[in-house]
């Protein structure tokens, strides 16, 4: 195709912004649709509710990863890339337009779960496809600089879902919200992914992978599926799991969950946990270039190491006093401290895994991993977090968090920086 390379990288940023927002969509709107899917009750087990669907959509994106990883590695990315997004689509409408449990019951929550399914699905297979395609795409000199828009626009994603939230609070009462203002964000995601659709028909395949796939029909057909590729990069395959555990566990508290806590640890209201929200990743979104380019100055493991020093030390006493701020400004700003610290991971960690992996099998590589590793403690962060709440005990989550952060930041020391040791070529 024609498509420059850089047209290429925003229509696949602007794609992945719109994924991320289905699929955050779900978590910005839980506080005003757990009454409509689920038996009444209080807020917390309703909310626990919709926090165990979020979790089992997590479940679903190592399969996700694992499908559309290998299929990305062999049909190529930008194949995959578009399929992702017709999975997306389908699963937003399914909840714009799923009954409440007062009409269908039981049936009510289980349309939710398919929904979600389909969305974990395909945001499964988008993470380790995008940041393969971002990563190919981008040229050596700038490669972080350009990966970091995976986050940035994932982050753009949630920044997006929360200015939706924004709009309809301003023009609809909390009993509309309740009642069928949460099915409109749903509905615009659907649309939007109609859009993300057509602007990746018109997106250039990597030559990384084209390069690649030109080998000879016959050598193709010896190779071994990408699944058994993958097992000759064990070392590689477990260093993913460990740059993703402390990073993936601290992005979740302080971007999803930050806004939960906010409203039932903080006792600010719904309104303005979302401001607030809104206005800590609207700054984080600077730090993802930022911190991308520093990395393309004094390499990956410097950054990478900054967040796993920071997190470790840092987590519980900010959180410590994020419970007990009353100040809608402290508020934001020690969101904004601790956005700043994960940003040493987001920022980087899509290229960090890229550089990792040869061309066959980059994109399973990338994704399995940390498909799996998010499933486990990404998606389970909202749900832990609410039961120690619950339990009485919601400082147990403060340190669950630190511990993982001092996991990482033991990879981080250990490895070496793939900026100059990578499988990425360097043209």
């Amino acid at each position: 195709m024609a498509t420059s390379p850089l047209r290429s990288i925003i229509s696949g940023s602007i794609g992945n912004l719109v994924e991320w927002y289905d699929w955050y969509v779900y978590s910005a709107f839980a506080l005003y649709f757990a009454p409509v899917f689920f038996p009444k009750s209080s807020a917390t087990a309703q909310l626990l509710n919709t926090a165990a669907i979020f979790a089992v959509g997590f479940l679903m994106r190592p399969l996700g990863a694992a499908l559309l990883g290998a299929y990305a590695d062999k049909r190529g990315r930008r194949a995959a890339l578009l399929l992702s997004v017709q999975l997306m689509a389908g699963g937003s409408l399914l909840i714009a337009v799923a009954p409440g449990y007062e009409r269908i019951g039981l049936g009510a929550p289980a349309l939710l779960l398919v929904a979600r399914l389909l969305q974990g699905i395909s945001v499964g297979g988008e993470y380790g496809t995008s940041a393969t395609y971002l990563s190919e795409m981008a040229g050596a000199r700038h490669r972080g600089f350009w990966s970091s828009f995976q986050y940035l626009t994932l982050m753009g994603g949630q920044l997006l879902a929360l200015s939706v939230q924004l709009a309809l609070q301003q023009f609809l009462s909390p009993a509309e919200m309740t009642s069928w203002g949460w099915r409109v964000p749903f509905i615009i995601g659907a649309g939007a992914a109609l859009g993300a659709l057509y602007l990746r028909q018109h997106m250039r395949e990597t030559a990384a992978f084209e390069q690649e796939h030109n080998d000879a029909p016959a050598a193709r057909a010896a190779r071994p599926s990408a699944f058994k590729q993958l097992l000759a990069y064990p070392r590689a395959s477990f260093t993913v799991v460990g740059l993703t555990l402390g990073g993936t566990l601290a992005f979740y508290t302080f971007t999803t969950y930050a806004q939960k806590f906010l409203v039932n640890t903080s006792g600010f209201s719904k309104e303005q946990a979302t401001l607030i929200s809104f206005g800590a990743m609207a700054v984080a979104l600077v730090f993802q270039p930022l911190l991308g380019a520093v990395s393309d100055r004094v390499g990956r493991r410097p950054v990478l190491l900054f967040f796993g020093v920071a997190a470790t030390l840092g987590t519980v006493p900010l959180l410590r006093l994020l419970a007990h701020t009353t100040s809608a400004g402290a508020a934001l700003g020690l969101l904004v401290a601790a956005l700043f610290v994960v940003s040493a991971y987001t920022s980087i960690n899509a290229v960090v895994k890229a550089e990792l992996f040869p061309t066959q099998v980059r994109a399973l590589g990338v994704g399995l991993p940390y498909a799996l590793t998010v499933a486990i403690f990404g998606g389970t962060a909202e749900y832990i977090a609410l039961f120690a709440k619950e339990q009485g005990r919601e400082e147990w989550f403060y340190w669950y968090v630190t511990g993982c952060a001092l996991l990482s930041l033991l990879v981080y020391w250990r490895m070496g920086d793939t900026r100059a040791s990578g499988h990425m070529d360097v043209s």
